[in-house]
């Protein structure tokens, strides 16, 4: 999708510092951190939301699941804990339509 600001990041039209990157996915740091660690964790595919994804996505998911963690035990999140987000359409605050994952940390929640 050509509009859609997380594909223009994934494709390099917007300069980031990935802080991880694989075939499948890309990570960076949140613009506007509601935490002291906020990573958005995306697919490369453009899947707009959650209910967009098909059975032949169930890899991807486990896969971005994993990535998550990962990059929670390399931020030394593990052990005081994280938490992750996902906002599924405009009436549960989804802003940008492609599947993105918030991995919040740093910081007790209530």
């Amino acid at each position: 999708m050509e509009e859609c600001v997380f594909c223009k990041i994934i494709r390099g039209e917007i300069p980031t510092e990935f802080v991880y990157e694989d075939e499948k996915v890309v990570a960076f740091n949140d613009l506007n951190p509601a935490a002291p660690v906020h990573i958005l964790v995306i697919p490369k595919k453009h899947i707009p939301t959650l209910n967009d994804m098909g059975p032949e996505e169930k890899e991807l998911i486990g896969h971005l699941t994993w990535v998550i963690k990962e990059i929670a035990r390399e931020k030394n999140l593990h052990e005081s804990g994280y938490r992750v987000l996902t906002n599924c359409g405009s009436g549960a605050g989804q802003v940008i339509f492609h599947l993105h994952f918030h991995l919040l940390g740093g910081k007790r929640f209530e």
